[in-house]
């Protein structure tokens, strides 16, 4: 099927505020020591949490935030490593399993903000745009994978997608790591797209093209 493809508005940003619910902020707190946070004003939790946090040293925080985020996914041993790791290095741009590279982004910043600069900083690039089926009155659910093949001509050759998984993003092969490249899809009305990603996986510069028609196989999972 053929689309048309229109950026609306890319950002660049160093946090995704909204990830970290209520309840993420009183089970930290729990966890960094802080008595009563269920009684705390909703308001005050996320200066609550970080004055806490700044009691521990920084490699302890990084641990016990990694233990309450991926404590099932990683064991103790590789919680020990990153939180030393995440010190010196942005470990969420380059941990080999890409599926805990966007929550391991979210833990970085947070003990970024909380520890005033102290952890290296990184981004998430977020995209708006419009995807368009040339035929209105064709229906389409688009994937992670679809997504991305359609956004590849808009981008730069420089991109590290585009290089890494060049087959993929051509159709020319299976694209399992989409849903883990796009850390969240959101679609609303008028065809309507906000993609969430890596800064480092796009970055904003390497958006090229405003506007764009690409076509695609409808893929099974797109139906």
């Amino acid at each position: 099927m053929k689309y048309k493809i229109s950026i609306e508005k890319v950002s660049n940003v160093d946090e995704i505020r909204e990830y970290w619910t209520k309840e993420d902020y009183i089970q930290l707190l729990k966890k960094f020591d802080f008595p009563d946070a269920e009684d705390s004003d909703p308001e005050n939790l996320r200066e609550l949490l970080f004055m806490a946090i700044s009691d521990f040293e920084p490699s302890e925080a990084a641990k016990l935030v990694l233990e309450y985020k991926l404590g099932e996914q990683l064991s103790e041993g590789q919680i020990e490593q990153i939180s030393n790791d995440m010190l010196i290095d942005t470990v969420c741009e380059e941990y080999p399993e890409m599926e805990l590279q966007s929550t391991l982004f979210h833990v970085n910043q947070l003990l970024f903000k909380a520890f005033n600069g102290k952890f290296p900083s990184s981004s998430a690039t977020i995209i708006h745009c419009s995807i368009t089926p040339a035929n209105e009155a064709a229906v389409s659910n688009l994937s992670e994978k679809s997504v991305l093949r359609l956004l590849n001509d808009g981008l730069s050759d420089r991109n590290i997608i585009k290089r890494l998984f060049e087959e993929q993003m051509n159709g020319d092969a299976e694209f399992p790591e989409a849903k883990n490249i796009i850390w969240n899809l959101e679609v609303s009305e008028n065809n309507h797209f906000k993609i969430t990603t890596s800064g480092n996986l796009i970055k904003k510069e390497e958006v090229i093209a405003s506007e764009w028609e690409k076509e695609i196989e409808e893929d099974d999972s797109d139906k």
